[in-house]
């Protein structure tokens, strides 16, 4: 009781087939290929070089120099109440 044996998996393939069809099966499994080889991409180029904007942060926190600044909001001249 639980297991799932060979001849129950070849009657699901089966019904998967006839449901969808061998082509789009193809496309499907083709696109999940491409997806995960853009996933490890993205994965190993993050891994290997710090992005730009780390780069640029910490060049600026190596000056020393401190800005003080105060927010505030400016309304848009052209937008009418």
């Amino acid at each position: 009781m639980g297991g799932i044996s060979v001849w129950q998996l070849l009657i699901i393939l089966a019904i998967v087939v006839v449901l969808f069809g061998t082509k789009r099966l193809k496309n499907v499994g083709s696109d999940l290929g491409d997806a995960i080889k853009g996933f490890r991409k993205a994965v190993d180029t993050s891994d290997d070089k710090p992005s730009e904007a780390v780069q640029k942060s910490e060049a600026a926190d190596t000056t020393g120099r401190t800005i003080d600044a105060t927010a505030e909001h400016a309304e848009d001249p052209s937008v009418k109440k």
